[in-house]
């Protein structure tokens, strides 16, 4: 396929959300792997200059965005209105989730020192965190973990990208609690893509008590 580069170019750049090197080998089917590799690495160097777009991998995919410091006048052409920003107890929230998960209720109060169950609720409504399963302790509270979409907002290609807590700490702007400590070792991300999307409120035994 001699126009295979402006063909990988065109999913990447339709595609809603990030386009995995596994989804284009498939729809790419008639073309060897490496030769779809060799297309994305030849996109990325043809991104790697000056210019009102790039190429980013984020997610375990890649996207074509705009840069980051024109953001402003693309808002203007969409007329968009500011996006509510999320809390700080729930940008907090989410910070111990991205560290300590798989992280219940309890545990990520104790670490916060107040309640959390109405500010998970608004973290899976936003779909930046979701229920991955239960701890096999009394009340098999629920096990919290970040999300596919987490990743691709915060322009992180796997939890290994994550920043040191200080830095976490400065570029949110407010102390992240210091017994989060470093992110562990990750292999492979915290959620399974093919599985069915678990309610969203926590049950009753995952209500922690107000402090």
């Amino acid at each position: 396929m001699s126009d295979l580069k402006a063909i990988v170019e065109a999913l990447i750049f339709a595609a809603p959300e990030p386009v995995t090197l596994k989804t284009l080998v498939k729809l790419l089917d008639t073309e060897p792997k490496e030769d779809i590799v060799a297309a994305i690495k030849e996109l990325k160097q043809d991104y790697d200059r000056p210019g009102g777009l790039q190429m980013v991998e984020v997610a375990g995919g890649y996207q074509i965005v705009t840069r980051p410091e024109l953001h402003e006048w693309v808002r203007r052409l969409f007329h968009e209105r500011t996006t509510t920003k999320l809390s700080v107890a729930a940008l907090e929230t989410l910070a111990v989730i991205a560290y300590k998960q798989p992280a219940t209720g309890p545990e990520i109060a104790e670490i916060r020192g107040v309640n959390t169950a109405g500010v998970l609720g608004t973290l899976i409504e936003r779909k930046l965190i979701k229920i991955v399963g239960r701890k096999q302790v009394v009340g098999r509270p629920f096990l919290y973990g970040t999300t596919r979409e987490f990743l691709t907002r915060f322009g992180l290609n796997d939890l290994s990208d994550l920043p040191k807590v200080e830095d976490m700490s400065e570029l949110l702007g407010f102390d992240i609690p210091a017994s989060i400590g470093e992110p562990a070792p990750q292999t492979s991300l915290p959620f399974d893509t093919h599985a069915s999307e678990p309610a969203a409120e926590p049950a009753p035994e995952d209500k922690e008590p107000v402090h």
